[in-house]
C-alpha cells in the first residue's frame, strides 16, 4: 500500500510549511487556503478518517482536537475559526489520512457547502 499524502509529509519526503509538531500531530499550511488562514493538523498514526478510528484512537482524537484549539490560538485567530473532518468522498474527503482543517481569518457564512 502506498503511503498517503500526510504520510509523506510526515517522513519528510514531501517539503511542507510545519506550523506546529509533536510526537502525535503535525500541522501545516494548507496548499490550497479556502479561509485567509487555513491549517491542516492530522495524527502521524495513519486513521484513514474518523469512521474508521477505534476506542483505542481516542486518547489520540482528544490530543488532535486540543491540539488543533492551541494552534488556532497560536495563530491569532481571536475572532473565530472553524474546525472541518471530512469524511469519505461525499463529505469532500481527498485524502485518506484523518485530518482537521482549521479555517479562519474571515467572516465564515454558515451552511458551508
Amino acid at each position: 500500500m502506498s503511503k498517503t499524502l500526510f504520510e509523506k509529509i510526515i517522513d519528510r519526503e514531501i517539503p511542507a510549511n510545519i506550523v506546529y509538531e509533536d510526537d502525535l500531530v503535525l500541522a501545516i499550511r494548507d496548499i490550497n487556503p479556502q479561509a485567509p488562514t487555513h491549517v491542516v493538523i492530522f495524527p502521524k498514526k495513519l486513521v484513514p478518517r474518523i469512521a474508521e478510528a477505534t476506542p483505542d484512537d481516542h486518547k489520540l482524537l482528544g490530543h488532535l482536537l486540543l491540539k488543533a484549539a492551541e494552534v488556532a490560538k497560536k495563530l491569532d485567530l481571536k475572532n473565530g475559526y472553524r474546525l472541518v473532518i471530512n469524511n469519505g468522498a461525499d463529505g469532500g474527503e481527498t485524502v485518506p489520512h484523518l485530518h482537521c482543517h482549521i479555517l479562519g481569518g474571515r467572516h465564515l457564512a454558515w451552511p458551508p457547502g
